[in-house]
């Protein structure tokens, strides 16, 4: 203890209070008990009345010192045009500036690439999705047609079907276009005439329509009936005489 004092005595040096500013106090009087704790009451292994402890011993050390500073006029309060020097320099704080910005556009370019990875890996998702929704709607569409070519099936709705798929898509190519049904016109025509059946050789000649010869009138064959003159007369065009009294008549 000796030696302490001694030390502090060398280290010690005779300055006004005011280039000391060292102030000496207890604890603040508590607002509510309106009475000084005692050093013995604070419990140390208590963290939070050991905080509060210090926190009042600070006010009070301020209590202290702020008449004494105004006594000397020693301004306590900051002007309002105080501007402090910031810790770290201008060219400092650029190039903390400069690395944030650099991270924060990686971060970006980094969330926009993982975008246009999800939404190129949906895309492949939804063309595969529709490419074999295509494949399958032909493939049902030909087992149809097949079905009805061999009679197994009478029925058409695969037509209407394949009209009612095809209307609001855009025209693609001649590759990629689908074959369209028949149009109202032609549908009605068949629901009132049929298919009528073989077409192929039905204009063949038979032995029995080869030997009769009933409905068979030579006259009208050779369009040599009464009030006829040939092919030739009713074709050849009237003469110039003629034509002026047709047209004076019209007249």
């Amino acid at each position: 203890q000796s030696g302490l004092k001694q030390c502090l005595a060398e280290l010690k040096q005779q300055l006004a209070w005011v280039e000391r500013l060292d102030v000496t106090s207890g604890q603040v009087a508590d607002s509510v008990s309106q009475s000084a704790s005692s050093k013995d009451a604070v419990d140390p292994e208590n963290d939070f009345q050991r905080e509060m402890s210090f926190y009042r011993q600070a006010q009070a050390a301020v209590l202290e010192a702020l008449p004494k500073l105004r006594k000397l006029h020693v301004p306590t309060r900051r002007p309002d045009d105080y501007f402090a020097e910031m810790a770290k320099s201008d060219q400092q704080m650029q190039k903390i500036r400069q690395k944030l910005k650099s991270k924060q556009e990686a971060m970006e370019r980094s969330e926009k690439a993982k975008q246009l990875r999800a939404m190129r890996k949906y895309g492949k998702k939804v063309q595969t999705e529709i490419l074999q929704r295509r494949q399958k709607e032909k493939k049902n569409m030909l087992n149809a047609v097949k079905k009805y070519q061999k009679g197994l099936s009478d029925k058409l709705d695969f037509l209407d079907e394949e009209q009612t798929s095809s209307q609001g898509k855009k025209k693609g190519s001649a590759s990629q276009r689908i074959k369209k049904g028949p149009n109202a016109k032609r549908r009605y025509k068949n629901q009132k005439f049929g298919f009528g059946g073989k077409k192929k050789g039905s204009k063949w000649n038979t032995k029995e329509s080869f030997n009769d010869v009933s409905s068979f009138r030579s006259k009208v064959a050779h369009n040599k009936g009464p009030g006829k003159r040939g092919k030739k007369a009713l074709n050849k065009r009237p003469g110039k005489r003629a034509r002026q009294k047709m047209k004076s008549r019209a007249r």
